[in-house]
């Protein structure tokens, strides 16, 4: 794969409980294509991955999200498991963090059941995207146009559904993180009604 994007620092917010396929060839594909590629988490020192019901690997926490600044990356990838995104979408500083890539037009990459922690930040309304089959409902009731497809993009928001989808989740992931900006990501955002606060 070639090396687009050399000098760019990319975020992947987890915690315990992400479906690690979902976190390991993501990173893996980002780093052959030459990204530093950090995990942020509310959670210190390293994060439990499962391979669906069963505990998989422990991965080490690289920056805790209350002290990560999103201006430091250039983009987001979200991993789904059910567990892992149930508790990002009610961890404030975790819902600050993906708003701030939003709001600066900045790609984020998300799957499976990752789009819940976009609805939490109040990012999904008017967008079009995917997920897993048993979120799609909450997407729409957010505001979403939601497809069963196997890669979905809209201004540099990258979606997919499940593991099966991760070699065009990843290799559209790339391209969108290579372009950099999407002034359109920005603008969606800033038209959508933010919810309040918990």
């Amino acid at each position: 794969m070639a090396q687009t994007l050399t000098g760019k620092t990319i975020a992947i917010l987890a915690t315990d409980g992400f479906e690690q396929v979902e976190l390991t060839e993501p990173m893996k594909a980002l780093k052959d294509a030459g990204a530093t590629v950090e995990i942020v988490s509310p959670k210190q020192g390293e994060i439990q991955g499962f391979n669906h019901f069963d505990k998989g690997d422990t991965f080490k926490v690289d920056r805790a999200v209350s002290a990560a600044d999103a201006s430091a990356y250039a983009g987001l990838m979200l991993p789904g498991g059910a567990h892992n995104p149930d508790n990002l979408r009610i961890d404030e500083d975790a819902l600050k963090f993906v708003r701030a890539f939003f709001d600066a037009g900045k790609p984020v990459a998300a799957i499976c059941h990752a789009p819940w922690i976009l609805i939490d930040a109040g990012v999904a309304e008017g967008r079009k995207m995917t997920s897993y089959k048993t979120i799609r409902t909450d997407l729409r009731n957010a505001g979403a146009e939601v497809v069963d497809e196997e890669v979905v993009v809209d201004e540099g928001l990258v979606t997919s559904r499940n593991p099966d989808d991760l070699p065009a989740f990843c290799a559209k992931m790339i391209e969108e993180f290579a372009e950099g900006r999407h002034e359109g990501q920005a603008e969606a955002t800033q038209n959508a009604d933010r919810p309040v606060a918990h």
